[in-house]
């Protein structure tokens, strides 16, 4: 079975990603594999209903590519057990402001995971805007993305995670102590 990061911990991942073919193809409705998918948003938005009568809301989740508006998905939540969002390349950093705009406009509440080009170097920047599960490419040691978490002592920009930067943070240390 997969391993993910969720929650700050590696565990067994229990849904199976649905991707398109190299062709751009969707998959058929009716060749869904069993058990929990998180579906492409293009399949999503063709399907809906199919999938929703097929399971249970534990057991769906929709991926969002970069080129996706998340406000799209938003009248869904409630279906939906999971959204990802994918990182097709190291570089392409267009999914952060998918995730920030999920859990700060669209007030999603459930779990937000990254998958695609998901690296180390990256996973403490997807957590600061609201990811709380990430799908390490399988290539890397996902034990040893664990480590970002705790690379740095102190962050100074505000963040889903902790909206104060650190100049305000200071200066309440600093108010209540009276100085």
């Amino acid at each position: 079975m997969t391993l993910i990061i969720k929650n700050r911990a590696v565990v067994e991942d229990s849904f199976t990603v649905v991707r398109a073919a190299e062709d751009g193809a969707l998959p058929a409705i009716d060749a869904l594999p069993a058990g929990k998918l998180i579906v492409p948003f293009a399949l999503w938005k063709e399907h809906k209903s199919a999938i929703i009568a097929s399971r249970a809301k534990e057991d769906i989740g929709v991926w969002l590519a970069p080129d996706d508006e998340p406000a799209e998905l938003a009248a869904d939540f409630d279906d939906l057990s999971v959204i990802a969002v994918d990182f097709p390349v190291f570089r392409d950093g267009r999914g952060f402001s998918i995730g920030r705009l999920l859990r700060e406009r669209y007030e999603w509440k459930g779990e937000l995971r990254a998958i695609g080009d998901v690296l180390r170097d990256q996973v403490l920047f997807h957590s600061r805007c609201g990811f709380d599960a990430f799908a390490v490419r399988a290539d890397k040691d996902i034990h040893d993305a664990l480590n970002a978490f705790s690379e740095f002592s102190e962050l100074y920009q505000g963040a889903t995670d902790n909206p104060e930067p650190l100049f305000r943070r200071r200066a309440a240390v600093l108010a209540a102590r009276g100085a």
